[in-house]
């Protein structure tokens, strides 16, 4: 993709499963492609209305306990702004993230239990209304085993298929194609072991210690942790757009404290170590050719955008 396009010729939708899901995976990618001119949309599936406050400066605050779906949402308006992006809900019941053993059975009417067609349709229809030529979605496990995250796999991967074929969903529009689609890599090993090691070397106390060890752990038979599903097959270049995307973190604020995990490893050591997001490309409607460093690459702009 050249430095700059028409502004909307290109256009690029990521499925995300909750707010904040959008600022903590891809986010400086899409900060990068509005500043060439791309126009990025982000369907969030949930209001984010299980989760738990997870900054301890909210949990006095009266509204993060009152209303908390109303904050999530506030919060998801001000990372758009910081990404320069625009950002749809598609109105599902968050599903929270069941735990105990056995875990509780989730919510009849949550987005996880959702009919698949029944789940997809909303998504269908605005890939349709926003024409994407590129859609960014989870994994099969979601990028973390979470219900939500892995019922967003499930319908972004449908309506990537479906809302090309005039003969599925119909009332939602007419039929489109969208040229790519790819699964983020957003918690990739190798990035925490790298950085990881560059700040051990430096004698800097890496917050990633535990989870590598975690990683290294074997099961009951001897064998490691599985690896990443599906090999990296593009890396995008977006360390200029770390800040950015931190803002857009920083945004939700009853979900991540501005001095937790994520603000953990200095940008100047991130843009030395690991300046890159990672995708893999899933499926291409146009000619490609691996490995690619821009997501658009073998897109042809809109002529008449």
């Amino acid at each position: 993709m050249p430095e700059s396009v028409p502004p909307g010729s290109l256009r690029l939708l990521a499925v995300h499963a909750h707010p904040d899901d959008e600022s903590s995976k891809g986010a400086a990618t899409m900060a990068k492609y509005v500043h060439a001119g791309v126009e990025v949309m982000v369907a969030t599936c949930t209001g984010g209305e299980q989760g738990s406050i997870l900054n301890s400066a909210l949990a006095s605050e009266p509204r993060a306990h009152r209303d908390l779906p109303g904050l999530r949402r506030e919060e998801m308006a001000n990372a758009a702004a910081a990404l320069g992006i625009s950002q749809q809900w598609l109105g599902f019941a968050d599903s929270g993230l069941p735990e105990g053993d056995p875990p509780p059975d989730l919510h009849e009417h949550s987005f996880a239990m959702m009919p698949l067609e029944r789940a997809a349709a909303p998504l269908v229809r605005l890939v349709r209304r926003f024409r994407p030529h590129v859609v960014l979605a989870y994994d099969e496990n979601g990028g973390y085993p979470h219900p939500d995250h892995i019922m967003a796999h499930r319908v972004a991967v449908e309506a990537y298929h479906a809302a090309a074929d005039p003969d599925r969903y119909p009332g939602t529009g007419a039929p489109w194609a969208p040229s790519k689609l790819y699964y983020d890599h957003a918690f990739n090993p190798a990035r925490f072991r790298a950085l990881h090691d560059a700040m051990e070397q430096q004698g800097i106390e890496s917050p990633f210690a535990e989870w590598i060890a975690k990683r290294m752990q074997t099961d009951a038979e001897g064998n490691p942790p599985p690896g990443l599903t599906h090999e990296t097959t593009t890396r995008i270049e977006c360390a200029d757009w770390f800040e950015t995307r931190d803002a857009a973190l920083r945004s939700h604020r009853s979900q991540v404290a501005p001095d937790g995990f994520f603000f953990a490893v200095g940008l100047d050591l991130q843009r030395e170590v690991w300046p890159w997001e990672e995708y893999t490309l899933i499926d291409a409607r146009v000619p490609t050719e691996l490995p690619e460093t821009d997501l658009f690459a073998g897109v042809e702009p809109d002529p008449a955008a």
